[in-house]
């Protein structure tokens, strides 16, 4: 009687996977039309994108199977709902599908943990089953790589872009070590995370003029972060700015007031009025035509001294400095042989 009870198991699990083969067939012509992977992540890719270089264990969970985006080294094999993309894989996982319907269940797998996104160590068929017989969770023996960044599933590939350049941003400036509770300085664009750069380096300079002696880049940076970022911020929240730029960041909106106080600097000419954050508040308002605050009007926060050519001056210094540590980079490791 188990027998023939596994066996009819078996011929389920065997017509399970064809139909899971079938739409993951449909996932992959959506995704093509729609122009966005239907992949998983790669444990690899995030790791090294990330910078994580810490792992702690923390024990047996049951964990969202939707939570679960990535896997070390079976990325390619699976959908990003996790449908098998080859029918190779018909016998072992119509095995596992059986032996989930039987009486003795599966064992937990392992997944490493990154922010909210789960990347699976050992089990990428049993959790292809799992999802396919409806469940919610998965038992899990978890790992997690602790990271200040905000990884989650269904980011796009420019979120994870901006993810990267975070990371980078954070680990160049030592931010995360001297500064452990900052708010995240999130983009939209990757790519400007070089002008915040540009803007520490500057502010490194200007210190170094004030102090007359040499300043490291972590204490310029957290200076900066105390005395620059965070009081803007604390304007942008005070009166609730973000509420008018829709798609954008508290650091999108920061770069703006900068770049609109240079701009107006330089319109000035050579001998301009000293303008403040406050100030680039109230044009980002009235050039909406949205209404300003009485009382941003008298705001009395610093003024903020900045030129294109010092900007550009300091951010080549930069740029220069990071592509040759780059070059002298060693090549990272590949991804780890394929498991389960």
């Amino acid at each position: 009687m188990p027998d023939r009870y596994d066996q009819m198991n078996l011929v389920e699990g065997v017509n399970a996977f064809q139909s899971a083969r079938i739409n993951a067939f449909w996932d992959e012509v959506i995704s093509l039309v729609r122009g966005k992977p239907a992949e998983l992540l790669s444990f690899e890719d995030i790791r090294t994108r990330l910078r994580l270089r810490e792992e702690n264990y923390r024990g047996l969970h049951d964990v969202p199977l939707d939570q679960i985006a990535g896997s070390v080294g079976r990325y390619r094999d699976f959908t990003s709902r996790f449908l098998p993309k080859s029918n190779k894989m018909q016998e072992r996982w119509s095995r596992i599908y059986a032996q989930a319907s039987g009486m003795t269940g599966l064992p937990p797998i392992e997944l490493y943990k990154v922010g909210d996104v789960y990347f699976v160590r050992d089990g990428n068929h049993r959790v292809s089953v799992a999802r396919r017989l409806g469940a919610k969770t998965i038992q899990a023996h978890v790992t997690e790589l602790p990271t200040s960044i905000a990884l989650r599933p269904g980011m796009t590939r420019q979120e994870l872009d901006s993810a990267t350049a975070y990371a980078q941003f954070l680990d160049v400036t030592g931010l995360k070590r001297t500064r452990p509770h900052l708010q995240p300085i999130t983009l939209t664009e990757p790519t400007r995370y070089d002008d915040l750069m540009g803007h520490i380096h500057l502010h490194a300079a200007v210190m170094e003029d004030c102090s007359d002696c040499p300043i490291e880049l972590e204490k310029a940076a957290a200076d900066w972060y105390d005395n620059v970022y965070r009081p803007a911020v604390t304007l942008i929240r005070k009166y609730k700015v973000m509420r008018h730029a829709p798609g954008r960041t508290e650091g999108d909106l920061y770069l703006w007031m900068i770049d609109h106080l240079r701009e107006v600097k330089e319109q000035m000419g050579d001998h301009p009025q000293a303008r403040s954050l406050s100030d680039a508040l109230v044009d980002y308002l009235a050039k909406r035509r949205i209404s300003v605050p009485k009382d941003l009007l008298y705001e009395r926060d610093s003024s903020v001294q900045l030129t294109r050519s010092t900007v550009e001056a300091q951010l080549n210094t930069y740029r220069t400095r990071l592509a040759a540590e780059q070059a002298a980079a060693p090549v990272p490791a590949g991804d780890h042989p394929p498991r389960d």
